[in-house]
């Protein structure tokens, strides 16, 4: 048995392509600022519903199992608003928000994190909030115009895009940034 680490998450993808070309260009709007800050490439942009960090490969064998037995019917998720945590006044993350389908994701976190439990994963420590990552804050200089252009951006709609599968990823940190691949897919299909 291997002892090699590997670094994964659960995600869900932006399928819709007109969804994802209004998050990047929000993104690139929000790095056009000046602040500080380290932009989510294109292609890493998703949805984490769960962080499960670095764990044993037999692990995430296990929570491929788990991912891949869940039941869930697809549905949509209606991608609005841009927000920052801890806030949009000193935000360290910069964000798209979820408004219809925020009660599936929740319930879906539910069902994936139950099954975890009984792994012996541990654990989150902030509660879950369904959002899209769309850059990092590294410095607050310039301060003022970022949450200006934040607060411009606050009910911004990024439309409708479909929640018909999940995935568990392998990321891998490099100079560059993250590099993401795929371990397994559920499709969740209809009843």
């Amino acid at each position: 048995m291997s002892s090699e680490l590997v670094r994964s998450f659960i995600a869900i993808e932006v399928k819709n392509r007109d969804v994802l070309r209004r998050l990047i260009e929000a993104r690139d709007r929000v790095a056009g600022v000046g602040v500080d800050l380290k932009p989510v490439e294109d292609e890493n942009i998703h949805l984490t519903l769960r962080f499960i960090g670095e764990v044993p490969r037999s692990t995430v064998e296990e929570v491929c199992g788990i991912v891949t037995g869940i039941s869930f019917k697809p549905f949509e998720m209606h991608v609005k608003g841009i927000g920052g945590f801890p806030s949009l006044e000193r935000p360290r993350v910069i964000w798209a928000g979820i408004e219809e389908g925020a009660g599936e994701l929740l319930e879906l976190y539910r069902v994936v994190e139950a099954g975890l439990r009984r792994l012996g994963v541990k654990p989150e420590r902030e509660e879950f909030t369904p959002h899209i990552t769309l850059a990092r804050v590294k410095g607050y200089r310039g301060l003022e115009k970022l949450v200006k252009v934040l607060l411009e951006m606050r009910d911004m709609d990024f439309g409708y895009t479909p929640v018909d599968e999940v995935i568990v990823k392998k990321s891998v940190l490099t100079p560059r940034g993250p590099i993401y691949s795929n371990i397994c897919v559920k499709k969740l299909v209809q009843q």
